[in-house]
């Protein structure tokens, strides 16, 4: 009877396989750069998202995590102007969050005089998170702006369909912008379970409200898995 106990054996590690493999989050970055965003703005969102990374806060936060973070970051701003800036990263440590960072610091700018579609932004978000190397337990779109969307699709739609996908939407809104973006974020764009939005007070406040922001979706997570 040998080859039941084997075959039990094998049984038994195919089922536990898709779990050991699963990381705990999968996290899309999507940074509006818009033409309302200069160059000065462009710098304080992106080197404030990249210093989120090296935080000891995050650092305690993304090691908590049992199989890491995937996590990539797009940049955003007309209809046809989405693109990739970092492909993904799993995040487990202080080492692979400092790649991550530097990754962030390298990506430049492609554009600077255009609108602002955040449809299109979490269309190409639902496209990107086609390509995660690997399943994880939650799926977030982390989508930040400084304004309302005035070109290309209606978010709300897009928003919703990402929800049925698995995902939760969040947003940060950067106010200083009229008509004030919060209300627009709230009612278009955020969407699926524990949704919310982070408000960072002008772009000087955008590296407190990204790290906030990223502690929450992370620990959030650890509380989900904590109650079950």
């Amino acid at each position: 009877m040998r080859w039941l106990a084997t075959l039990a054996t094998a049984l038994v590690t195919l089922m536990a396989a898709p779990g050991a493999r699963a990381c705990a989050l999968e996290l899309i970055l999507a940074v509006d750069v818009s033409g309302s965003i200069d160059e000065r703005e462009f710098t304080l969102q992106m080197e404030g998202t990249a210093s989120a990374f090296e935080h000891p806060s995050m650092i305690t936060a993304i090691e908590a995590q049992e199989g890491g973070v995937q996590i990539i970051l797009t940049q955003w701003s007309g209809r046809t102007r989405q693109r990739i800036v970092t492909d993904w990263h799993l995040i487990k440590d202080a080492s692979s969050m400092s790649d991550f960072a530097n990754a962030i610091r390298r990506g430049g700018r492609l554009w600077r005089n255009y609108s602002t579609a955040v449809g299109e932004a979490l269309e190409h978000a639902l496209r990107v998170g086609g390509t995660v190397p690997q399943d994880c337990e939650r799926r977030v779109v982390d989508v930040s702006g400084d304004g309302i969307s005035n070109a290309g699709r209606a978010p709300r739609a897009m928003a919703d369909e990402l929800a049925r996908q698995g995902y939760t939407v969040n947003g940060l809104v950067i106010r200083g912008d009229s008509p004030d973006p919060v209300e627009f974020y709230r009612r278009n764009v955020i969407a699926g379970p524990r949704s919310f939005i982070e408000i960072a007070n002008g772009f000087e406040d955008y590296p407190n409200a990204i790290l906030r922001k990223l502690l929450r979706e992370i620990e959030q997570h650890q509380l989900i898995s904590d109650n079950r």
